[in-house]
């Protein structure tokens, strides 16, 4: 069921929180039981099985972890809950491969040794790869006694709690419990006002930008895919288009998940902050799917890099502390463990080999920025005046960077991606609509022996994709966004205000007559562009 959907809006959500609402006048555990219930007719509502294939590794590990914690009790038994998570974690991982790796792996053994190998084509369960981080980062948690005791209804509220359950954010059961521990289950008029006015600024970016947009981009990826070789113009309104749909797609579904959330009275971890306003990658990802982000740093790369520090300690080697790192400790303490958690999380976004040539660039990017702060630090010592110069360099360079990457993370095939990078540095030379052409004649004379000129194509669907492209970039770029807009009413978990200008000061957010004129000036063209089947880019994964 999706959140931008008739049936969703308009019968499931009223009808859940009813339901919520009036058994929490009876009994809190009753509400709760509630919710429960109702995130699994949710998750049942596309494809029934996919809650017989969910159900069986829920309670699998919710035995492990009930087991957990009996051993992390006696320190005597630290070796069995050691072995018993890493059971554990396996589990979990042969469950996301199967179901969702297994085509893809026979795939490149079929690629790699010139065999024809077929399987039937395996159903993949709605949001498994987010499930499954969450289980992970449970069975961890409590094997290090950071959860120490917890329920069956406590595990499955935090399983299955709708909001988050298909898209993230990936949450952690220590930020998630306390608040279900100590919600009233009762009406809130505040928190309905606030959860409401996020869903619906959330479905507006939703519905009608990035659908909006994506009318623009989809046709040039379907040409590239189909082999059609992609003109200059086009193939960067396509990248740059794409990178605005993802954006505002996923910026959209952020807001309504945190939206959904309040109106239970739960706030939802941060999970996205303005990415495109980043001044360089490292930034960007300190801001893009930020609980994906904290579960890499926290579960991947921060073990690995600490394993490794601590090797090369144990040899009298040093490390990177301090800024300082010689070649051989920055490639072995930051390059590679970039590198491989980057693919790790390409792999998490897509069984296929752009999905994880896009993380492995990503790490590429991620490794540079982190060789040119090193740099930085001992070559430019006033900071703040490399802030004014390098600031906006970083800020075109980090998005230049990350339209490159979308082009690996939305084609279909690598021939397409191809045809669209070539086309992005002139390989495929220039098409301009004929209106274009004849007002420009003298240029075209003089640039024609640089690039190739074509005639061809619509000036006013060129000039349509430029409007929406500028328009969506001005909002991203410098627009205050959603959380700063509600700030005053702890959108997020973990949301800190940053300073905002007299403008966005005046658009923050409050319960008054004006603001609900406001929303539903967004809510109409929105409700309106209900009915497509356009689903968050995110459910996927």
């Amino acid at each position: 069921m999706l959140f931008n959907s008739y049936e969703f809006i308009f019968a499931f959500l009223p009808i859940a929180l009813a339901g919520f609402f009036l058994l929490g006048r009876v009994s809190r555990g009753l509400a709760l039981g509630w919710i429960i219930a109702a995130s699994i007719f949710f998750y049942a509502w596309w494809r029934p099985v996919n809650v017989l294939i969910i159900g069986p590794s829920i309670l699998i590990n919710y035995a492990i972890a009930r087991s957990l914690v009996v051993l992390s009790v006696d320190k005597t038994r630290a070796q069995w809950a050691r072995a018993l998570l890493i059971v554990g974690i396996v589990f979990n991982v042969c469950f996301l491969g199967y179901f969702k790796y297994l085509n893809f792996l026979t795939t490149a053994v079929n690629d790699l040794t010139g065999t024809t190998f077929v399987l039937e084509r395996i159903v993949l369960p709605l949001g498994i790869s987010f499930i499954t981080f969450q289980k992970i980062a449970f069975l961890i948690d409590v094997q290090a006694r950071r959860v120490q005791s917890f329920s069956f209804r406590d595990y499955c509220l935090f399983v299955l709690f709708f909001p988050q359950l298909i898209a993230g954010p990936i949450v952690h059961f220590r930020e998630m419990m306390p608040q279900f521990h100590q919600v009233t289950c009762r009406f809130n008029k505040d928190n309905l006002a606030v959860g409401l006015t996020l869903f619906l600024f959330g479905l507006f970016k939703k519905v009608v930008l990035a659908d909006g947009v994506a009318e623009h981009v989809t046709p040039i990826f379907d040409q590239s895919s189909a082999g059609v070789a992609i003109p200059l113009i086009q193939s960067w309104i396509a990248a740059v288009g794409f990178t605005l749909q993802i954006y505002f797609d996923f910026s959209g579904y952020t807001d309504m998940a945190l939206g959904l959330g309040r109106c239970f009275g739960v706030r939802l971890p941060l999970n996205f902050d303005s990415p495109l306003k980043a001044s360089s990658i490292i930034d960007f990802w300190l801001r893009w799917h930020m609980t994906l982000t904290r579960f890499l740093t926290a579960y991947i790369y921060n073990p690995l890099v600490l394993a490794l520090t601590r090797r090369r300690f144990a040899k009298g080697l040093p490390g990177v502390a301090g800024g300082k790192a010689s070649l051989g400790a920055f490639l072995q303490l930051i390059a590679g463990p970039t590198l491989l958690t980057m693919f790790i999380s390409g792999m998490w976004h897509g069984a296929g080999y752009l999905f994880v040539a896009w993380g492995v660039l990503h790490g590429i990017y991620l490794t540079i920025n982190h060789a040119w702060r090193i740099l930085v630090a001992r070559l430019w010592t006033d900071k703040d005046r490399y802030e004014r110069v390098m600031e906006p360099v970083g800020f075109v360079l980090t998005f230049l960077c990350v339209a490159v990457a979308m082009v690996l993370f939305r084609s279909r095939t690598a021939a397409g991606a191809s045809e669209l990078l070539q086309g992005m540095v002139g390989m495929n030379g220039v098409s301009l609509p004929s209106q274009i052409y004849d007002r420009i004649d003298s240029l075209t004379t003089l640039l024609e022996p640089l690039i190739d000129i074509a005639v061809g194509g619509s000036a006013t669907e060129l000039a349509t994709a430029v409007i929406w492209i500028g328009a969506l970039l001005v909002i991203a770029v410098a627009a205050p966004n959603s959380l700063q807009i509600m700030s005053r009413f702890e959108p997020a978990l973990g949301f800190k205000v940053r300073p905002l200008s007299k403008l966005g000061r005046a658009v923050i957010w409050r319960p008054a007559l004006q603001w609900a004129l406001a929303t539903a000036a967004i809510v109409v063209p929105a409700v309106m562009r209900l009915g497509g089947k356009a689903e968050f880019l995110y459910w996927q994964f």
